[in-house]
């Protein structure tokens, strides 16, 4: 034990420098007891001394936060007892050890325990945490206590509450007896847990409440045998926050699900939901990620529907993974038991505008420079009675072989090939094989590029007979089909670049002329199947692409030249600020190749697109297909988003696509309309029938602690059909939702929202 005086005068301290657990020697106490009693005639031991200077002198290392050997410094008012045995100290009595910090107005200190025994006006720091009380007994060494009449501050989450007593079990474990746990704060928080037991282990994270009743706004709103809840973000094991909402074709609905953390990689969330016109649904998501593979698979079923008098369900599984030695495999599996199911049970606008759901497996091969895969594929075709759709083809199955180098003497090249066997119940089928080469040499220059390319598409067909099976309809003979099309192109362009200025800011201006030719000789195509081919439509990006089609069943004539100008606004930082293109493709000879009607012009329509931001807080995304021969705007899309902080933002769009009788305009926010509340809102209205194709609406409420949503949405499910779902969710923050979710909701419908419970930014 060492000692050090520095003063006679009150307050005394005491400096433990050598473990508790190491009892003084007689000959070291009597020289403490002769010091203190030398200079104070009120104490039995008083040695005084001030905590730095002792450390200083004594040259001890650094305590750790977590060290049970740290020093323990006492300090008080007035100190007596035995310094091999106890030490009772009285008035502003402070004990510090390591991370434990105890105040109080008395306290003994049992040197020989290592424990603590305290009264009156209680306050500790513990690990960041902070408590009161009235009376304590607290074992520095292990950790382990209780307080009385205790109030407490977790750092973690700056969770507070108060009650009975609390037990300190371990440095990271503490029952709560009889007390109250909130997030918010104050002496009279918004909202709060009451338990019989409330466990809180920091070192899980979780907190475990038994005989638990929430209060919000002093109201009882949820009660619980046992409720576990978060002490941070972290992913806990237990039974979720119930979703409760409503929608027009399931009626009232509640979901309570239960989440299973099985390991930092591994979770799976049971969901029984009622719903009120159907029955009971029960569903499971599991999830899982490796080292060399992820996936996830959900299934969900309802037996005997109460509408429909049948069993319905739908799966979807996903899952990659690497095998090593260059090679993988993924599967991508969907089902459902009915058309109308995306209808019937409808999760989001996704899901219940997808009528067509693959199934998927595939086996991959990477090597330096290529790649081989085969791989099997369909797809489930759910119907909408009032538009029906095609089914694709199916791939039984697709074998491909892909290679490419760049920079081979200057050139570059690569070569596509597949074998693929498709199937379809009702029309032709047969076998495809379809190799093709390219070559490119790119001629390359700080402000010009030119780059040839020679290509060669040769496909062979082996089709199958096809039997007439409905009158009317005619028998085709089995058939075998090739054809070989050689492609040149020339790729093109200059880049300028002079000082500018945009909205008064010094910029860099780039005009940048673009011309691409290709020249793909003719031949007729029309006895050969279509198996996966369709029209592209026309954007940039096809404009600079040698084939009209996208798949390899048409491969379209070509004696044409497209125009294009890019002029781009940048910043000094390299930012973008601003891009204007134009861009047309010329005809010098009327292709013939069409999967429809034959259509005379010399060129295609004119594509115009602008977008950038204007300022920080406005930007702007505008694109426009000029038809000559209609001498009309085709398709075009226009639109702004103001941002002007975060949680507000303000987005408006004009569509028009005249090939697929499309007229909308679009109205979405996020927009604080009083202190604290939030309005959030969509409209997609039709022009051409002049009514709303999809709506949503709802405030937001953001107390210091808590958050209330009510959102109302209606979307459409299928031709003619809508769907209208009322959310509601009391978010209480660090405890639980409560209510229905409409989250993913929000963000889907309106680009740019932020959820008003997180830190904004941009």
């Amino acid at each position: 034990m060492t000692w050090f005086f520095a003063s006679s005068k009150p307050p005394y301290s005491l400096l433990l420098v050598n473990p508790p657990n190491r009892r003084l020697t007689a000959r070291r106490a009597a020289r403490a007891i002769l010091l203190g009693a030398t200079h104070a005639a009120t104490a039995a031991v008083v040695v005084a001394v001030l905590p730095g200077l002792a450390l200083a002198q004594a040259k001890v290392k650094p305590v750790r936060i977590d060290d049970p050997n740290a020093p323990a410094n006492l300090e008080a008012e007035q100190m007596t007892g035995r310094p091999d045995r106890e030490i009772i100290m009285d008035r502003d009595v402070e004990i510090t050890r390591g991370a434990t910090k105890v105040n109080a107005d008395h306290a003994t200190y049992h040197v020989v325990e290592d424990e603590i025994e305290a009264n009156g006006n209680i306050r500790m720091q513990r690990f960041g945490d902070r408590y009161t009380g009235e009376d304590m007994k607290l074992k520095m060494d292990s950790g382990e206590g209780y307080i009385s009449k205790p109030t407490y501050k977790l750092e973690a989450n700056r969770a507070q509450g108060k009650a009975q007593r609390i037990d300190f079990e371990t440095p990271e474990q503490a029952l709560v007896t009889e007390g109250t746990y909130s997030t918010c704060e104050g002496p009279d928080p918004a909202w709060y847990l009451k338990a019989d037991t409330l466990s809180l282990d920091t070192g899980r994270e979780v907190g475990v409440a038994r005989k638990t009743i929430v209060y919000f706004k002093g109201v009882p709103i949820l009660g619980a045998p046992a409720m576990s809840f978060p002490l941070s973000d972290a992913r806990k094991s237990g039974v979720l926050p119930p979703t409760i909402g409503t929608t027009s074709t399931g009626g009232f609905e509640v979901l309570v699900p239960y989440y299973f953390n099985i390991a930092p990689n591994r979770d799976l969330t049971l969901y029984p939901k009622i719903i009120t016109k159907r029955g009971l649904q029960l569903g499971a998501d599991f999830r899982y990620l490796g080292s060399t593979y992820f996936g996830e698979t959900r299934v969900e079923g309802l037996a005997n529907d109460q509408q429909t008098k049948t069993n319905r369900f739908s799966v979807t599984s996903k899952h990659n993974q690497t095998l090593g030695s260059g090679f993988s495999y993924a599967w991508d599996i969907n089902a459902a038991s009915d058309n109308n199911y995306p209808s019937d049970f409808s999760h989001s606008i996704t899901a219940s505008a997808q009528r067509l759901l693959l199934r998927d497996i595939s086996l991959n091969y990477g090597g330096a420079f290529w790649n081989a895969a085969i791989r099997t594929s369909n797809y489930q075709v759910l119907q909408d009675p009032a538009a029906p759709i095609g089914r694709p083809y199916d791939r039984l199955p697709q074998v491909t072989l892909n290679a490419a180098r760049q920079d081979v003497a200057g050139f570059d090249w690569a070569v596509d090939s597949e074998l693929t066997r498709f199937y379809h119940p009702d029309l032709q089928n047969g076998t495809r094989a379809v190799l093709f080469p390219r070559v490119s040499y790119p001629i390359l220059g700080a402000s010009y590029f030119v780059t040839p390319r020679l290509a060669l598409h040769a496909t062979q067909y082996a089709l199958d007979a096809l039997q007439a099976t409905t009158p009317g309809t005619t028998a085709l003979p089995s058939a075998s089909l090739s054809r070989v099309l050689p492609t040149f192109s020339l790729d093109s362009g200059l880049i300028f670049e002079r000082d500018s200025s945009l909205f008064g800011k010094g910029m860099t201006q780039t005009l940048e002329p673009r011309l691409f030719y290709v020249r793909t000789p003719y031949k007729n195509q029309s006895m050969f199947p279509n198996f996966d081919s369709g029209e592209a439509d026309l954007s940039f990006a096809q404009l600079f692409s040698e084939n009209r089609f996208i798949g390899n069943d048409r491969i379209s004539d070509a004696n044409q030249i497209t125009t294009a100008v890019t002029s781009r606004f940048i910043e000094s930082t390299g930012a973008e600020r601003l891009r204007v293109a134009l861009g047309q493709r010329f005809y010098f000879s009327q292709p013939k190749v069409t999967l429809g009607a034959l259509t005379s012009t010399s060129r295609s329509d004119l594509l115009a697109s602008l977008s950038g931001k204007i300022t920080t807080t406005v930007g702007m995304d505008a694109n426009v297909q000029y038809s000559e021969t209609l001498r009309q705007v085709v398709r075009a899309n226009f639109g702004t988003r103001w941002q002007p902080a975060p949680k507000r933002v303000l987005n408006l769009e004009y569509r028009r696509d005249v090939p697929n009788k499309l007229q909308q305009a679009e109205f979405s926010t996020q927009w604080p309309f009083a202190q604290r509340w939030y309005g959030v809102a969509r409209v997609n209205y039709s022009l051409l029938d002049h009514k709303i194709a999809e709506g949503l609406g709802g405030v937001e409420y953001k107390a210091d602690c808590w958050v209330f949503r009510i959102v109302g949405q209606r979307t459409p499910t299928a031709t003619n059909q809508t769907s209208s779902s009322l959310f509601f969710q009391l978010e209480l923050n660090g405890l639980t939702r409560l209510g229905s979710n409409p989250i993913d909701a929000l963000r889907t419908s309106i680009p740019g929202y932020q959820n008003i419970n997180q830190p904004g930014s941009f």
